[in-house]
């Protein structure tokens, strides 16, 4: 998989290059000393390409220079590619036409600043854009005690590429929405529990009347993304997070539940670690998560990957209602469809299944700042009991 990626980036990055090259060659208008600039920084990306595929950690010590490397990819690179094969395929149609060469020009110079007014958007005003999403769910197991009962769903907070106003906002709407339980499904940090320090004051003021419920996601699992570091550093770096997490007064749910009473009625709320499949950790234990629930008890289910809602929660748990993140929605959407429709069946939104919900949200952020047509959002889910008339 990642010798394709790097293929490609090689590919966006040379053979544009390499065509404008033998079109100034058969012209033979420029001089060699300009050729020669001209290549500079494709040689520049080329090498740094072949560093990235080098290093063998998921991200470089500097982040901020992949954040560079993508921003050159989309403001230059890319569109160049595009041009260069609209122009290419103009030529292969009509040969002996400089009017269809022209207009491949042209629209290959559109299409590319089209993408480019994408590009800026995703980096500077998409990110910031946030949005309350509320939701309604009727359930026939809950108790008619819990009939209206809010929970505030959370994810994906990326400590280390979010922005902190952006963050400072979504807690002051959170505390303001004034929920009955707010839920975290992962994925708190990049790959480092040093990112969550800047953060620790404003994750910490978030509140709720009956708490804060948590899960760990992929990318709070570093050993999975820091290789050829101790395996004790790792494993310390782990615990660091997971000490964070509960200095916030957060209930981390590491395969195990709680439960909320109303009166004499009682639901429960269970956390497992992440259940990442192939590609990603795979801790969770669900029969640990939810030994001791009563059967028929209401149960919601916090899991950082939806994936796993087909592939474990319904067949080893009786959760009604699932939780998760993982997906940001693809951070990118054009005329309504996502990148992650194509990657998985449930990536953004409500699912049913045989009176069973999942809900996935796109999250506050990602491990790249960017967000087109995909907004940062904090859900708000009410549950209603179907025992209850209207």
């Amino acid at each position: 998989m990642i010798a394709r990626i790097v293929i490609l980036l090689l590919a966006v990055v040379i053979v544009p290059e390499l065509y404008f090259q033998l079109r100034r060659l058969y012209r033979g208008r420029t001089p060699w000393w300009k050729n020669v600039l001209i290549w500079v920084p494709c040689l520049l990306m080329t090498a740094y390409t072949l560093y990235l595929a080098a290093d063998k950690n998921f991200i470089p010590a500097n982040a901020w220079l992949v954040y560079v490397y993508l921003l050159l990819l989309g403001l230059y690179f890319v569109p160049r590619a595009i041009v260069a094969l609209c122009m290419a395929l103009g030529q292969g149609a009509k040969p002996r036409r400089r009017r269809g060469r022209s207009w491949s020009k042209i629209i290959g110079t559109i299409v590319s600043l089209l993408l480019v007014c994408v590009l800026i958007y995703g980096v500077t005003i998409g990110p910031r854009k946030l949005e309350v999403k509320r939701v309604g769910i009727t359930l026939s197991q809950l108790p008619p005690a819990f009939n209206g009962y809010r929970i505030v769903l959370l994810s994906d907070i990326h400590a280390g590429s979010i922005d902190e106003h952006l963050l400072a906002a979504a807690v002051d709407t959170v505390n303001l929405l004034k929920a009955d339980a707010i839920a975290f499904a992962g994925d708190l940090q990049n790959v480092s529990s040093a990112e969550l320090k800047p953060v620790a004051a404003v994750l910490k003021s978030v509140k709720a009347r009956d708490g804060v419920f948590s899960v760990l996601g992929n990318h709070d699992y570093c050993s999975a993304y820091r290789k050829g570091e101790p395996a004790a550093t790792l494993q310390a770096d782990e615990q660091q997070t997971v000490a964070m997490q509960r200095s916030f007064g957060w209930q981390l749910l590491r395969n195990e539940h709680r439960a909320i009473r109303r009166g004499a009625s009682t639901i429960y709320i269970a956390g497992t670690e992440n259940d990442g499949g192939d590609k990603h950790p795979q801790k969770a234990d669900f029969t640990k998560a939810v030994a001791g629930v009563p059967d028929g008890s209401f149960l919601v289910m916090l899991q950082h990957d939806p994936a796993s809602w087909q592939r474990s929660i319904l067949p080893k748990t009786s959760a009604q209602l699932t939780l998760s993140g993982h997906t940001h929605g693809g951070q990118l959407a054009l005329f309504g469809l996502r990148a992650t429709q194509v990657m998985g069946k449930n990536d953004c939104g409500l699912y049913e299944d045989s009176g069973r919900y999942l809900y996935v949200t796109s999250g506050l952020a990602g491990l790249l700042p960017f967000r087109f047509g995909v907004s940062p959002e904090i859900v708000v889910i009410t549950l209603h009991s179907a025992s209850v008339k209207k």
